[in-house]
Order: C-alpha cells, then sequence, then structure tokens
C-alpha cells in the first residue's frame, strides 16, 4: 500500500518526487527487511529521493541499518521524534544511534506543547484555547517539577538577552546530531520567531549548564 500512498501524494502536490519520504512509525506486523525493500524501490524509481523514520528506538535504527547494508537497500538518513528541554529520553539509545550511522534527528514538540513558551505560569490558568487549557495532557506536562524546570531556563536565558523560547529551539538546533527542528506556528510572526531562535548557538559551557538545569 506504501506504493500508493506515494502515488496518491505525489498527484495531490502535483510533482514528480518526493524530496524525504518518512514513515510515522513502526509497524509491528511487517517485517523491516519488507518495509526497506518498498521504500528502496521508491527511491530507485525517482519518485523518493531519500527517506526516514519517526517514532524509532535506537535499536530499530540499528536495525534498519543493518539491513540497509546487508541487503544493498537505500538507508535512512532522518529521525523524527519528540525531543525537547521537558523531553529528553531520545537521548538515552536514538541519538547515540543516529549519531553512529548517521542519521539526521528532525525533533518535534521542541516547545513541550508550549510550556517552553513561556507563556503557562505555575498557578495561573492556562490561556483560553491553548493545547494546555485541559485534558491529560495538561496533566501531565502542567507539573510542579516541569515549572521548576522552566523558571530555572527562563532566568538562564534573560540572563544572556534571549527568551525561553529562543533557548528551547537554539538548544535543540546545537545539538550536534539534529538537522533542522520541527517547530508549529499560527501566524507570520511565530514563523519569524521560530526561524530566529535557530540562530542561538549554545556554547559548550552553556550546554553543559543547561544540561544540569534539565536532568
Amino acid at each position: 500500500w506504501i506504493i500508493q500512498a506515494v502515488e496518491d501524494s505525489l498527484r495531490r502536490l502535483q510533482t514528480d518526487y518526493i524530496d524525504l519520504y518518512q514513515i510515522h512509525r513502526p509497524d509491528p506486523k511487517t517485517p523491516i527487511e519488507e518495509t526497506m525493500r518498498a521504500l528502496d524501490d521508491l527511491v530507485t524509481s525517482g519518485k523518493v529521493r531519500y527517506i526516514g523514520h519517526s517514532n524509532f528506538t535506537g535499536w530499530m535504527t540499528a536495525e534498519a541499518h543493518y539491513v540497509a547494508r546487508y541487503e544493498h537497500l537505500t538507508p535512512f538518513i532522518s529521525a523524527q521524534n519528540e525531543w525537547s528541554l521537558l523531553n529528553r529520553r531520545v537521548e538515552h539509545d536514538l541519538v547515540p544511534a543516529c549519531a553512529e550511522y548517521n542519521v539526521g534527528v528532525l525533533p518535534y514538540f521542541p516547545l513541550a506543547s508550549g510550556l517552553l513558551t513561556g507563556k503557562y505560569k505555575r498557578g495561573q490558568d492556562a490561556p483560553q484555547g491553548a493545547r494546555l487549557a485541559a485534558g491529560p495532557m495538561a496533566d501531565r506536562v502542567l507539573t510542579d517539577a516541569n515549572f521548576d524546570k522552566v523558571e530555572k531556563l527562563d532566568a538562564f536565558a534573560r540572563d544572556r538577552d534571549h527568551t525561553l523560547l529562543e533557548l528551547a529551539i537554539g538548544w535543540l538546533a546545537s545539538q550536534p546530531t539534529v538537522a533542522s527542528v520541527i517547530s508549529g506556528a499560527t501566524s507570520p510572526e511565530q514563523v519569524k520567531s521560530n526561524v530566529e531562535s535557530g540562530s542561538w548557538r549554545l556554547t559548550p559551557e552553556e550546554m553543559a549548564e543547561v544540561d544540569k538545569l534539565t536532568r
């Protein structure tokens, strides 16, 4: 079905090829060899230039690398996973695997559903219509432990004449394995802010200090 899905996408996009085609999540019912062979067919046919994966673990990344190597198939070049100053789980296995196999990481939810924008304050109601205004995600993200980190990070950024948002994106952009940062926007102003934030490259000393603040 993946071949048909690409054909449908090409028709809707009115283009001849897709620059980067990523699978959204691992398929436990399909062997990785079968998935990668189908993706390789798309690359060799010219319909897709590069392939990537999303929500893989480190061992899945390693497995895919060896399948591509020994079966002479197109390897993955990107990994799209949740990664932020408040969610650093990927650093335990995925990021080292990506560094080992030359896979660029594309972090999503870099602002922790908006908590790292500074618009949520401890003890105050969330802005009306905000993503974290209510629901299970709010209960998971708007915790005292996270607010403790956010307040320290905000002070760190201000001491350097930057905003919390600039720190959140700049810190990711400073990671050696990060190829780009996926950050949503609802206005032209937010797009501009996101782009400008990516220009801050933290020094090794700043990275070490932020590491202490978020562990």
